[in-house]
């Protein structure tokens, strides 16, 4: 218990605690290791598609459709991607793969120490679609308590403590189980002093009815990420109302630079128009509220692939930043301030 009691106000990561002041320039929503192939791709039972130079764009653009493009549970893959990050500038990585994509705890402690770069691990539920059926009637207070233990203990068998509540799977319309999750996420953060972030369904309600779950079930929606703007919301008008209801907002697709959307209808941002957005929001007072990242979950997006991999934000983004106008403080507090805050146990 004293270890726990020590843990506020530091920030956990996959090889123990750290001092906030000690956490670089973070991705604050990526996936290391992970297997997020869709039940409906197993099911078609194809077989598994190997990339080349001769298939990699047609496959990217396809991108969660390709048996075999959908996860990466090597170790030695992942640790090399992480080397890149930490030579392009990049310091630290939160990793929001949860139960349903078959998280690693133990594989990203392996990953951290090899390549030095801190890594927090999340903890909870995906959307209901890749939940088990016996798992799916727990309680609050049991999913509640388990979410605690994953902070507090340790992760899926390990003793690998997640460090942030998330991403936690919601759909549109919200399942009877993710609901639960949420309300558990929130049950659990006024335990542990976590953050919680939210994966939300693809609807312009949906992050919207997330802040909603959250603040009815006693959460603090100021410690609240909401994940994937970038094919939610397609308006700075609706970020900023959003931004408005005190949760902390994610551009995350940083790197996905077309607009053909695997899930559907969207027309989805190139970078240089979520820097547009970004600025909407700095300009309306909103700035200790942004977060970004890339959120990699396919191999066509990894360095090895053919892809920009992790350090595509500090390689070209910050860059193009600078040229846009956004000062170093504005930058620093993207990129370090705003996730030093939020990963630090409250």
């Amino acid at each position: 218990m004293a270890e726990v009691r020590a843990g506020k106000g530091k920030i956990q990561t996959v090889t123990g605690l750290m001092e906030p002041a000690a956490l670089g320039p973070t991705l604050m929503h990526e996936h290391l290791l992970w297997d997020i192939t869709r039940p409906e791709v197993l099911a078609d039972g194809a077989a598994e598609v190997m990339v080349s130079l001769d298939n990699v764009w047609e496959v990217n653009r396809r991108s969660t459709q390709d048996f075999g493009n959908q996860h990466m549970t090597d170790p030695s893959v992942a640790l090399d991607e992480v080397k890149r990050l930490r030579a392009d500038g990049g310091g630290a990585i939160v990793d929001l793969t949860t139960f349903g994509l078959k998280p690693d705890p133990a594989g990203l402690r392996y990953v951290s120490k090899e390549s030095g770069v801190p890594i927090v691990q999340g903890a909870g539920y995906y959307v209901d679609e890749y939940i088990p059926r016996e798992r799916k009637d727990a309680s609050i207070d049991e999913l509640a308590r388990e979410i605690v233990g994953q902070v507090r203990e340790g992760c899926w068998g390990t003793d690998v403590r997640a460090g942030i509540i998330g991403e936690i799977g919601c759909m549109w319309p919200l399942r009877d189980f993710e609901r639960r999750v949420l309300q558990a996420a929130a049950v659990a953060q006024r335990e542990t002093g976590a953050a919680i972030n939210v994966h939300p369904g693809r609807h312009s309600d949906a992050p919207f009815e997330v802040v909603d779950v959250i603040a009815g079930a006693g959460g603090d929606v100021t410690r609240l990420v909401m994940s994937h703007l970038d094919r939610t919301l397609f308006s700075a008008d609706e970020a900023i109302a959003l931004a408005g209801t005190g949760c902390v907002v994610e551009y995350d697709f940083f790197g996905i630079e077309t607009s053909y959307y695997w899930f559907g209808d969207a027309d989805l941002p190139t970078d240089y128009m979520r820097l547009r957005y970004i600025r909407a929001l700095i300009e309306r007072g909103f700035l200790s509220q942004i977060v970004i990242s890339h959120d990699i979950c396919t191999k066509t997006r990894l360095v090895a692939y053919g892809g920009h991999g992790y350090g595509h934000i500090f390689r070209n983004v910050v860059p193009l930043m600078r040229d846009k106008g956004f000062s170093e403080a504005e930058i620093d507090a993207i990129l370090v301030e705003n996730p030093r805050r939020i990963l630090t146990l409250a």
